[in-house]
């Protein structure tokens, strides 16, 4: 049995987009399968700790994890002999993830299973190290567990739609008190990922699916963990279908729209409107097999328009959300394999990317365009956060980084573009700056219409006003470096 005691516990900051290789755990207590309860208890006490990892008799593979729970349940009360092996008691059929999976991931996963315990293992499926529900409880630096509880256990819509306005009430609180924006948006993201995840299995209960893997998809920047108070939804839907034959693809898809129809409607009523550009997976452009959607992207590539691609670049900022993961994995590998070498299609982006500069003067501080219902304003989305998101989705195209929210996209293509430490940390600080100025606002204004990214620069204190001006200094000093990469 392995008897080595836990870390002691870091208490530094660590992101809830941080891989859990990179986070502070403790190291797994393991037992064999033929360990006495008696030992293994006594080895609990004595390390202070609530679970123990049962492994297979080299010691690597996880069977099964005994906790405090399974004591009380499947010992204490049925009275079990102590002298009995863990094996007769541990809870099998453990889950686990890789060490690449973020924080955020973990969480998901624990609350949508109700885990307490999550176990990392390598790719040949050897135990690494366990993190727990408090240890990511921790990280989030709020409890989202009754909330996330709450939402698992519903089983109707008029719960969910209370989930959903609990949601919005405590992301409320947390900004109020101070929350910085990176984890607010990942707070709201995770909840609302929660709250998508149950409406879509409340509602496949209700139809008879296809056998075949698929996979619901979140888009923009639901797809881009970004999600602040005044959000759409933008998403769709992949299945898998070998053959070559459109009306049996067209078969599948009729089966799979009104479920996705259903599922539109209910997250609608739940407080996520309906594109108004139609991206849903209840749309039939968009709940397609994965050749299709891997011909969408191609056509996209292949014969690049830069209207066209300005209109599809939500899409490039998918994630699987529901469903087989691999279907997206897979179209995610395969389309930065064909982004790479695409010149002619990076140049389109990198110049669509160009297309809304920061509004900075010569002169004045700050530039205000023409809008004539929300005059001598910013618009914080447009012409703030945009440039960060668009370039970021550029570089991840271009030097093949996997990530989706923009943050991780930039530190993940900062080697490549040779940016220095200190560069990328300032883009990742600015571009979370102007999201909490946005987040501020959309607080203030709520329930107006079409003000929501519109901030009167005037309205700012001094120190705001210098913050803002230097975080649009980063956005033009990031679109100056694409202008140079992309010989524009």
């Amino acid at each position: 049995m392995d008897q080595t005691p836990p870390p002691t516990p870091r208490h530094d900051f660590q992101a809830m987009h941080s891989p859990l290789s990179q986070l502070a755990r403790r190291a797994p207590v393991t037992a064999l399968l033929d360990t006495p309860l008696r030992e293994a208890l006594a080895t609990m006490d004595r390390l202070r700790i609530g679970s123990i990892i049962v492994v297979d008799d080299q010691g690597r593979i996880p069977l099964g994890i005994f906790t405090l729970r399974d004591l009380l349940h499947r010992v204490t009360l049925p009275q079990v002999s102590l002298d009995e092996p863990i094996a007769s008691v541990m809870t099998a059929g453990v889950i686990t993830v890789k060490p690449h999976a973020t924080a955020y991931e973990a969480s998901v996963i624990m609350a949508r299973r109700g885990l307490r315990h999550l176990l990392v293992v390598d790719e040949a499926a050897r135990l690494v190290s366990i993190v727990s529900q408090n240890d990511l409880y921790a990280l989030q630096r709020t409890s989202l567990k009754d909330v996330s509880n709450d939402i698992r256990q519903a089983h109707d819509l008029p719960t969910l739609q209370a989930c959903a306005k609990d949601i919005g009430r405590i992301a409320l609180a947390l900004l109020t008190q101070g929350m910085a924006a990176e984890q607010l948006t990942q707070f709201i993201s995770t909840l609302n990922d929660l709250l998508t995840l149950r409406v879509i299995e409340l509602t496949h209960d209700e139809f008879e699916l296809p056998q075949i893997k698929w996979c619901w998809v979140a888009l923009g920047s639901e797809g881009r963990y970004e999600q602040t108070l005044c959000t759409d939804q933008d998403n769709g839907l992949i299945f898998e279908f070998q053959s070559e034959d459109a009306a049996a693809t067209e078969a599948l898809r009729r089966q799979f729209l009104p479920f996705a129809q259903a599922v539109n409607q209910r997250l609608d009523a739940c407080g996520f409107p309906l594109c108004r550009g139609g991206i849903m997976a209840g749309n039939p452009q968009w709940c397609l097999s994965l050749s299709e959607w891997r011909a969408k992207f191609s056509d996209w590539i292949e014969h690049p328009q830069p209207k066209a691609l300005l209109n599809a670049a939500i899409f490039f900022d998918f994630r699987p959300l529901y469903g087989d993961a691999s279907l997206s994995d897979n179209l995610r590998h395969w389309l930065l394999e064909q982004t790479r070498n695409a010149q002619l299609f990076l140049r389109l982006m990198a110049e669509n990317a160009l297309q809304c500069a920061p509004p900075l003067g010569l002169i004045r501080d700050f530039v205000f365009d023409r809008n004539k219902d929300f005059p001598n304003t910013l618009d914080l989305k447009m012409y703030g956060s945009r440039p960060f998101v668009d370039a970021a989705r550029l570089l991840s195209l271009t030097h093949g980084v996997h990530h989706t929210s923009t943050a991780q996209r930039l530190l993940g293509a900062a080697q490549a573009v040779n940016f220095g430490g200190d560069d990328v940390a300032a883009m990742v600080d600015s571009f979370y700056y102007i999201q909490l100025l946005r987040l501020r606002h959309q607080h203030q204004v709520l329930g107006e219409a079409g003000g929501g990214n519109r901030i009167n620069p005037d309205q700012l204190n001094e120190l705001d006003r210098h913050i803002l001006k230097q975080a649009f200094k980063q956005a033009r000093k990031l679109q100056s470096r694409l202008r140079l990469d992309y010989r524009l």
